[in-house]
């Protein structure tokens, strides 16, 4: 049974990047795609802390990204490409949270540490430390008014899971 959460990872991030898009250019769609992609790996291995849970994953399924098309009014409604059956509602309202509030994503950088993946964190500087470039590849993707909706979907499990596992860990 696969353990892997990359089809998650990269369906949430490119969801992302298509619902908050970067400015034109090559260098702002990399770096944009680079803080995508390490909030949707840190909030996929919160929300699959063990590789029972990523089993369960594959066997079960994320449940695509219709329900989240719906819900906030982003995304293509009429690609049906294969990859949204991979984006998983919770890991892109986390990640948006992740974004939109650095103080969430050092947190959580600190709490993943603690799941059986033992994720290597020190990768994750553009996310948890942005330079300018960073931030400006990201203006709509941080923009905490502009994800709040998709952050709040599940913005409070996030928070409690972060609370009782920083809680657990001091």
């Amino acid at each position: 049974m696969p353990t892997d959460l990359t089809p998650v990872i990269h369906a949430c991030a490119r969801w992302l990047l298509a619902a908050y898009p970067p400015p034109a250019g090559a260098l702002s769609r990399a770096l944009a795609e680079a803080q995508a992609r390490q909030a949707a790996e840190l909030a996929a291995h919160l929300r699959y802390p063990t590789s029972l849970d990523v089993q369960l994953l594959h066997l079960c399924g994320p449940g695509g990204a219709d329900q989240l098309d719906a819900r906030t009014g982003h995304g293509p409604h009429e690609d049906v490409s294969a990859w949204r059956t991979w984006v998983d509602e919770t890991v892109v309202s986390w990640a948006a949270c992740l974004l939109s509030d650095r103080s969430v994503a050092v947190q959580a950088q600190q709490v993943v540490a603690a799941t059986e993946h033992r994720i290597d964190t020190s990768g994750l500087r553009r996310l948890v430390d942005p330079g300018t470039h960073d931030s400006e590849a990201t203006v709509l993707l941080r923009h905490p008014d502009l994800v709040g909706p998709v952050a709040a979907l599940h913005r409070s499990q996030l928070l409690e899971l972060l609370h009782v596992e920083a809680a657990g860990t001091a």
